[in-house]
């Protein structure tokens, strides 16, 4: 499918920097690197992170496509530099004369992509497949999301999310004791929380193929987030409900369209109906933990312990927050394809067009 807005990332997580590179923003549009550093440090916040982030304190530096604080049109480039990369220069050195191995290891990780991954790419340093496979590049991903957030604030569509449950635990107020039952016996915690956006216009999206579904893109964006493992669109009980319970009847008011419920969560045939978006998912427990568990070590062959690498108790907060940049990627996506233009103003003046079509 042809993308409007997109983008690729790169970097390892003990490696120098993380580079996203954004493709399809039209000139213009106003980008705060103070934005994208809040929304960095909401992903470094939250009851249950680890060691990692009291090293790091995520910045970006935009190298290319903005030009006194606005886009230009061209690509634009985000770095985010790791600072425990001073710890790690040698271990992750591009250059052949520096090969060591250490902080290598051979036993797989239950619940990460070691196994697969070293069968995938016939590599025998496990290292090679964490570094890449670890969540620590989605601080690149939430920066990208960060400058699609601020774009959409010009149409008036705001994001933000809310954790649901921690574990067992659905009374927020129990959440940080919940979590530190968990830390006390080396373990770790999954959860469940919703991304809400509102004032979504009409019609983003499309029901002509399987591929312009909105409802599609917007679960592939946040399932792919590591140890994300179910997401929904609007009620997640729909299929415990008659059809009389579940659809969003409709009604007029004062000449305008309106729904007392939103089941649907805001996307019908695959397009967004006006009504607010929202999108449930559920976080796996991080599966590197102080309690070991029993795995193989795949030069050996031999039963044993999994490696250890420092990791956080519960990042289910964290998670929230890349979702919500994933989704806003994945609607600035389909603003740009429905009101496309090269400019501020072309944008602008087609969106505000369109406006005279809606209900």
């Amino acid at each position: 499918m042809y993308e409007r807005f997109r983008y690729l990332t790169s970097g390892e997580s003990h490696g120098k920097c993380l580079t996203a590179i954004i493709e399809g923003l039209p000139s213009g549009f106003e980008i705060s690197p103070d934005f994208i550093n809040s929304e960095l440090r909401r992903r470094q916040e939250g009851y249950g992170r680890g060691g990692r982030m009291k090293i790091e304190s995520d910045t970006v530096e935009i190298t290319s496509g903005v030009r006194f604080g606005k886009t230009t049109g061209a690509p634009l480039t985000l770095v985010i530099y790791n600072k425990d990369y001073e710890n790690w220069s040698r271990v992750m050195s591009v250059n052949p004369e520096d090969e060591t191995d250490e902080k290598s290891f051979t036993a797989y990780r239950p619940g990460h992509a070691d196994y697969a991954g070293s069968v995938k790419y016939n590599q025998k340093d496990l290292r090679n497949i964490l570094e890449r496979s670890s969540a620590r590049k989605t601080a690149i991903e939430t920066a990208v999301g960060a400058v699609a957030k601020q774009i959409l604030e010009k149409f008036n569509i705001r994001g933000y999310s809310r954790i649901l449950q921690i574990g067992t635990e659905k009374n927020p107020e129990n959440f940080n004791a919940e979590i530190d039952k968990a830390r006390e016996a080396g373990d770790s915690l999954g959860g469940r929380f919703v991304v809400i956006y509102e004032n979504m216009p009409v019609g983003l999206g499309s029901f002509v193929h399987w591929d312009r579904m909105l409802d599609g893109r917007v679960a592939q964006a946040v399932m792919s987030i590591p140890a994300v493992k179910t997401v929904s669109v609007g009620n997640h009980h729909s299929y415990e409900l008659c059809g009389s319970e579940f659809h969003d009847e409709m009604f007029l008011e004062n000449g305008k369209i309106i729904r007392e419920t939103n089941n649907a969560g805001g996307i019908e045939g695959g397009m967004t109906n006006g009504e607010n978006l929202q999108i449930f998912a559920s976080m796996k427990p991080i599966p590197t933990m102080r309690k070991p568990l029993k795995t193989v070590d795949s030069l050996k062959m031999e039963e044993t312990e999994a490696h250890f690498e420092r990791s956080d108790t519960c990042a289910v907060e964290a998670c929230a927050v890349i979702a919500e940049a994933r989704i806003a990627c994945v609607l600035l996506n389909e603003i740009f394809l429905k009101y496309g233009g090269d400019n501020f103003e072309e944008v602008m003046a087609n969106f505000q067009n369109s406006k005279k079509f809606e209900k």
